[in-house]
């Protein structure tokens, strides 16, 4: 039996989640709601068989719906995630779960005292690599982990261009990579140092670097910016995570097409290479499946605290980079002509819908 879903939000990452399910053949997705009637012409073209709604509410009222996708802005998903909770229906979340961390904590005490099975897209836990690296370690091949190294910068969105809800870029795409250093760290975050940069001048730093330990002694230092060569004619990006462990290393680079892993452990050489992935929905929502149809949750799926988690140290790692020298390099105006530039480009990072 196919399981019955409804889409709310159609976005860069409803369109997504719509188009891995119906891939996957293991959902029918009943409906796909969104307050903006481009967006709901276009849903009418991808996915004829569903019904395209403006009102959320037909959703939660539907009792044939088992599952609910909250693909829209944070700010309505503390109280989308209320509604689905009182009308007994499963969640999948983009991150992060609310618009404040306070909503955020609310979120986490709602799921975990209710019967509802709920997951959130910390996608990089999905992703093939990730997993790779984690078992090398875990079979000891590189000793004990000491240290975490995750850097992740690109063009990107530039300021303004989406971060209203989900703040800065640190927090937005950041907290990815601050859930990734505590997965791997297995541990929580103790100590920490941030250092930023206004770049272009602009109000929020929208490059950072925070390094520390976690509560086992471990060190890390997450790098994260969308400034990597704004106005560079042929646009590049540096993404890597370099894990260094008391007898051998393990490390992954990507160009967003092809993920690479080197692992030099004491037995045993692996190079390997696959298809990037890009943001592992399609495994996120087998395993969700998995769940809904056996009623037992799959461990393997993050759960809403870990969101929580992520997006509270990446928002006190922000502020802690406020309370240190914070120079502005750059003037407002090229700011301008990187957005001027993004509104035509074809190719590049983090392009906008049209």
């Amino acid at each position: 039996m196919r399981i019955k879903v409804g889409l709310i939000g159609f976005g860069r990452m409803g369109r997504c989640y719509l188009k891995e399910m119906q891939k996957s053949g293991r959902w029918d997705v009943l409906y796909i709601c969104d307050v903006d009637a481009d967006s709901r012409e276009l849903a009418k073209r991808l996915s004829p068989e569903s019904k395209i709604i403006e009102n959320e509410q037909a959703i939660f009222e539907d009792e044939r719906v088992q599952v609910v996708g909250l693909f829209a802005l944070a700010d309505s998903r503390k109280e989308q995630i209320e509604k689905a909770i009182q009308s007994g229906k499963h969640i999948i979340s983009e991150k992060p779960v609310a618009d404040t961390i306070d909503k955020e904590w609310e979120v986490v005490d709602l799921t975990e005292n209710g019967e509802n099975l709920s997951t959130v897209n910390l996608y990089l836990r999905n992703s093939w690599y990730h997993q790779a690296i984690r078992q090398f370690i875990a079979q000891g091949e590189i000793g004990e982990l000491a240290i975490l190294r995750i850097c992740h910068m690109t063009p990107g969105l530039a300021p303004g261009e989406g971060h209203e809800y989900e703040g800065p870029a640190f927090h937005d795409c950041g907290m990815h990579y601050v859930d990734l250093a505590r997965w791997y760290a297995g541990c929580e975050y103790k100590t920490w140092h941030a250092q930023g940069i206004n770049m272009w001048n602009y109000k929020e730093p929208w490059w950072i670097q925070c390094h520390g330990t976690f509560q086992n002694g471990i060190v890390f230092d997450i790098t994260q910016g969308f400034v990597y060569g704004q106005l560079s004619k042929d646009q590049t990006h540096n993404s890597y995570v370099d894990i260094i462990g008391t007898k051998g290393i393990a490390r992954m680079t990507h160009d967003f097409k092809t993920a690479v892993v080197d692992l030099h452990g004491v037995h045993h050489t692996h190079h390997i290479e696959k298809p990037f992935g890009d943001k592992n929905i399609d495994v996120l929502c087998d395993l969700f499946a998995d769940s809904v149809q056996t009623g037992i949750r799959n461990p393997q799926l993050p759960l809403i605290r870990d969101s929580a988690v992520a997006s509270e140290y990446a928002w006190e790692f922000l502020r802690d980079a406020h309370t240190h020298d914070l120079p502005a390099i750059g003037e407002l105006k090229i700011l301008e002509q990187i957005r001027e530039r993004r509104k035509n480009m074809k190719n590049g990072y983090g392009l906008l819908p049209k």
